[in-house]
């Protein structure tokens, strides 16, 4: 390359200046045009820009900032800032945060990767099966989630379940396994419903409810093995098959906790999956 021989101690070429910031000369072109960094003099007859020498540890920062993943607008607010090295630290920290959490969202795009290739070899789920289900008299506690999903329901199911077993154990009732949740949707919200199987003469109590659960004629069934982050895959893939098999869901679906050890969901836990179908009418 050459060099410009014209004040070049103190003035820069369009070219020049681009190649030392490793940017384009279209990219500077673009800075100029919204005010972030204006050339020190333009030509008036030829329009060439130059720019200064005390211009280039800004074209840098802007450089690795926008390396960093920092927009431009926050850039050109740090440009113009009074205090550029506090908005700088402030923005870092920021920025770090920022690149943590997406690292982490990542991380857990990974791991369902990695469970829904399990589920495809069969590792975590068994295969759909259709049966009836017995009735069952149980002991219930419920409350409304804000909607569907893990990000909804899992912050009221914990608490929803220590409140269960602090009414039962108030009142002197054993807390008899499986566990048995289901969910009821609604326009807005959904109703969950935790429970524990009853005895043969349910004894009424204050913070519970006696909810004798109706026999289901035919369920679509499957078994889930370990970690609960991984159920809502199961959930897909049980209604995936559903469809492809002629059927529809007709009610509420239930969780059944056939192994669950204490309230700490692990890699032991065996879990059934409910939902209650019928089949579908040619063209329903």
């Amino acid at each position: 390359m050459s060099w410009s021989s014209v004040d070049s101690v103190m003035h820069y070429s369009i070219g020049e200046f681009a190649a030392l910031g490793r940017v384009s000369v279209r990219m500077l072109r673009h800075y100029d045009a919204i005010g972030l960094l204006v050339p020190a003099s333009v030509d008036a007859h030829t329009g060439y820009r130059r720019y200064a020498t005390e211009q280039l540890p800004l074209l840098i920062r802007i450089v690795e900032l926008r390396d960093l993943g920092v927009g431009l607008d926050r850039i050109t607010t740090l440009a113009r800032s009074s205090e550029p090295d506090a908005d700088l630290r402030t923005l870092l920290v920021e920025r770090r945060a920022q690149l943590e959490a997406s690292v982490a969202d990542d991380r857990a795009r990974l791991d369902r990767i990695e469970r829904r290739l399990r589920h495809l070899n069969g590792e975590t789920m068994s295969s759909v099966a259709y049966r009836r289900v017995e009735p069952v008299t149980v002991y219930a506690a419920r409350t409304v989630a804000p909607g569907s999903g893990p990000e909804h329901v899992g912050p009221v199911v914990g608490p929803l379940v220590a409140q269960l077993d602090d009414a039962l154990t108030a009142a002197g009732r054993p807390l008899i396994e499986p566990g048995i949740f289901w969910y009821e949707p609604a326009d807005d919200h959904l109703t969950v419903s935790v429970s524990y199987i009853a005895e043969d003469h349910p004894t009424p109590g204050a913070g519970y409810d006696i909810i004798a659960l109706p026999e289901v004629a035919e369920a679509a069934t499957m078994i889930h093995l370990g970690e609960l982050e991984a159920i809502g895959e199961s959930w897909a893939t049980l209604m995936e098959q559903v469809v492809a098999d002629g059927y529809r869901i007709i009610g509420p679906t239930r969780e059944v906790y056939l192994v669950a050890d204490g309230h700490d969901p692990g890699p032991n836990w065996v879990t059934e999956l409910q939902a209650p179908v019928a089949r579908r009418r040619a063209g329903g």
